[in-house]
């Protein structure tokens, strides 16, 4: 579906930070994104121990699993451990995490998608328990690109299995830190977690709960099978009769989501997809049920994201909650040397970000009114190991500029639509500014 909506026009040289995005020198971007799309999500814990230790048959289902999961965009697989090779071979997503190995070396985690990512980690459990201890599980992160700036952090999860006291410390544990995490990378993003949690809502001692309060979110199956209101702790627990598998029972399998004020995600549909992961025989494919998420997304008209330019290094930050809008910028700031050390921008309000370290020589450019920015460009090089902004360029609508920093054969501008102006900031940063794009408002 595509719409008139304003967007900027982007100049690459060189290639983009996203996988598989890429530029041939000076190719421009004029067209508009899609103001909304759909996407969806499925998450299957394969199975994949090997033989003897596994509770399916994963040599020969692998490979039928790797067919069944091609129609879905973002596929979360967890236990994909000793037959990952049949598993990607008969798969046909153009993006794919890099294995971390068979057991005892890998966790599992793997993404197949249809749309491009970045930022990938992958992070192991501080707390375990049992023979949950033998392989180092835990969760992986992934931002994925759906469009240009539309951006949604992906999260894919195996928890500690278990219902001993000990298992559910563990498993406590394990929810505590994929919380933090969630905290302190994806504030103010769009975010879905999908994976084995090993949790039910009515097992007492599970705290599934506090992830989906603490991250702000929403668990797909409880808003589409229990109008919202999850079962009671203590009831009886709703599991699934393979016999006549429904939707309305609940797995230990969870998706849960959240949109963010420029990315609105309305549930479509939730399912158990039981039915399409069956054996010739009808026996299951795997020793769990297969859950899918149908999402679309939808973008707010008065903000306009860039994607980002430089490495997955330094730590996450965007202004996407808080740029105000209907205000005026009255100045851009930048400290830089060889590398640029930090943006910041100042409004009419007294509201100010600034992004980086302290390093560099400051500078600052003072708006008049009427003035307003409309585009940057950034130079990106490796220092250190680490993709960096080597340099920025600020322009304005009257030609004034802002630079600083060395300029590299990589680059790319990120230019404001008619009407909009360069208000915010998103990306990566520490000491110095790792990566960049520009959030967009309408000028004031």
């Amino acid at each position: 579906m595509r719409s008139t909506r304003a967007v900027a026009v982007v100049v690459l040289v060189a290639a983009s930070v996203w996988p598989g995005v890429t530029a041939t020198a000076t190719a421009t971007a004029v067209a508009a994104p899609p103001s909304t799309g759909t996407f969806s999500v499925l998450s299957y814990n394969v199975a994949g121990l090997p033989e003897g230790l596994s509770s399916g048959n994963p040599r020969v289902n692998t490979p039928v699993i790797g067919q069944r999961i091609r129609p879905y965009d973002v596929v979360h697989v967890q236990e994909d451990f000793n037959y990952h090779a049949s598993l990607y071979a008969n798969d046909t997503h153009p993006f794919r995490t890099p294995t971390s190995g068979g057991v005892p070396f890998g966790d599992g985690l793997n993404t197949l998608a249809s749309y491009p990512y970045s930022d990938f980690v992958r992070d192991k459990w501080d707390r375990c328990n049992g023979t949950d201890c033998l392989t180092p599980k835990g969760f992986s992160f992934s931002r994925v690109r759906l469009a240009e700036g539309v951006l949604v952090d992906f999260y894919n999860v195996h928890s500690n299995a278990g219902s001993t006291e000990p298992d559910l410390a563990a498993r406590r544990a394990n929810t505590a830190e994929l919380s933090r995490f969630i905290a302190a990378n994806s504030a103010g993003n769009a975010v879905v977690v999908a994976g084995d949690t090993n949790t039910r809502y009515t097992r007492a001692g599970d705290t599934i709960r506090d992830l989906v309060s603490a991250g702000g979110l929403t668990d797909a199956w409880v808003r589409e099978e229990r109008g919202g209101v999850p079962p009671a702790i203590g009831s009886p627990a709703l599991v699934c009769d393979d016999a006549a598998v429904t939707d309305a029972c609940e797995v230990v399998d969870k998706i849960l989501f959240r949109g963010n004020r420029y990315i609105s995600l309305e549930l479509t549909r939730y399912a158990n997809e039981n039915a399409a992961f069956r054996t010739a025989d009808d026996k299951m494919l795997s020793d769990h049920y297969p859950i899918v998420a149908d999402f679309r997304w939808t973008l707010d008209p008065a903000l306009s994201l860039s994607d980002v330019w430089g490495g997955p290094h330094g730590t996450p930050f965007t202004d996407v909650a808080s740029v105000p809008l209907g205000q005026r910028v009255t100045a851009v700031s930048l400290r830089a040397g060889s590398r640029v050390d930090q943006v910041g921008l100042t409004f009419a309000d007294g509201t100010s970000f600034r992004h980086g370290g302290d390093g560099g020589t400051a500078q600052q450019l003072t708006l008049a009114a009427g003035e307003h920015l409309t585009s940057v460009t950034l130079h990106s090089a490796q220092h250190d190991g680490r993709t960096r902004i080597f340099f920025a360029r600020f322009t304005t609508n009257t030609g004034r500029t802002l630079s600083g920093g060395s300029e590299t054969s990589g680059s790319v501008t990120y230019t404001a639509p008619p009407g909009f102006q360069i208000s915010g900031f998103h990306g990566r940063a520490g000491s110095e500014v790792d990566s960049l794009g520009v959030i967009f408002t309408r000028v004031a």
